[in-house]
């Protein structure tokens, strides 16, 4: 069952937060894609992947304060492709909300690259 939004924003497509290719190596999945997926099918639109990258390989953000998480992510994730998100409305798909710096830095990343509005959904949020 998918407990979305109550009321979804009309929305193009749908990414997920990115993993490093090292942590991607580690993991030997991303959940956020997976999760992307599901929503995915739900929504009716497609899952851009490799358009929205996590480019440094950063500390996790579990155990950091919030300083700390907003110095390790900065400048952490690029546009690859701007034309597929321009003027689009996308939502950005994370597994855990905590302080919200993942989905933050990512949302900025894809507002400068040109997307008209980013959306954001996760599985949990800690509280």
């Amino acid at each position: 069952m998918i407990a979305a939004f109550a009321h979804p924003p009309e929305i193009d497509c749908i990414l997920p937060v990115p993993l490093h290719p090292l942590r991607l190596r580690e993991r030997e999945y991303n959940q956020s894609l997976l999760l992307a997926d599901c929503l995915s099918r739900h929504y009716k639109v497609p899952v851009l992947c490799n358009v929205l990258l996590r480019t440094r390989h950063t500390l996790p953000q579990t155990g950091l304060n919030r300083a700390a998480r907003l110095k390790n992510l900065r400048r952490s994730f690029t546009v690859t492709q701007p034309a597929r998100i321009t003027g689009k409305h996308l939502l950005l798909v994370d597994d855990v909300f905590t302080t919200g710096t993942t989905v933050n830095e990512c949302a900025k990343t894809l507002r400068k690259a040109g997307a008209a509005e980013v959306y954001v959904e996760t599985l949990a949020r800690m509280v």
